[in-house]
């Protein structure tokens, strides 16, 4: 069982439905004990960072987050949620994250030229820089959706993949079973329906 962790922020039902079709069991759901008891957690988030973590920190689930995660559960953060697994973000003043990973987030317009529009919304192709499970099936220029206005820096031995928007920003990362992809793949088609399914096998 899949638990895709509710703490009020995030795009729920467009990712169960995404797990629907590929025929995955999964769930909707803050109860601890579920998490505790899932197979597998996916971290969703749409918004403000400081909303995202002080809601998370309010829900009791952060720390539970990071004692399955310490047990070698596989995690998977998409798009707010993957900003979410770094120690912390510089939106709108410095905010901590989860930690599970090192690396700050920060404002894309202060590594891309002034004349891209910010936010980066639209599809981008992704490059591959190491393997990663969840990838597995990632073929160079194979696209994907992004809405953001903000990336993580971090080593590049975390950096599964990059995509290109005046500057290269880091589109999917990885340390050890944690995993996070900064686009939407239940918004990226049979692309990102394929990035969900690695991530269901693994």
């Amino acid at each position: 069982m899949i638990i895709i962790i509710d703490y009020g922020v995030g795009n729920l039902f467009s990712l169960k439905s995404s797990l629907n079709a590929i025929g995955v069991e999964s769930e909707v759901s803050g109860d601890e004990e579920k998490i505790r008891n899932a197979d597998k957690l996916i971290l969703p988030g749409v918004g403000a960072f400081e909303d995202a973590s002080k809601k998370l920190k309010e829900s009791g689930l952060e720390d539970v987050i990071k004692e399955e995660c310490a047990k070698g559960k596989p995690l998977l953060g998409i798009c707010l949620g993957m900003q979410l697994l770094f120690e912390e973000s510089h939106e709108y003043g410095v905010h901590k994250g989860l930690g599970l990973i090192p690396g700050t987030i920060k404002f894309i317009g202060d590594v891309i030229p002034k004349e891209f529009k910010i936010p980066q919304i639209g599809w981008n192709g992704l490059i591959v820089k190491q393997k990663s499970p969840i990838l597995k099936d990632i073929v160079a220029g194979d696209c994907v959706y992004f809405v953001h206005s903000y990336y993580a820096q971090t080593p590049a031995k975390y950096v599964s993949a990059t995509a290109e928007y005046g500057a290269e920003l880091t589109a999917a990362v990885r340390k050890d079973n944690i995993y996070g992809c900064q686009f939407h793949p239940e918004k990226s088609g049979t692309v990102g329906i394929s990035i969900l399914k690695a991530f269901c096998q693994l």
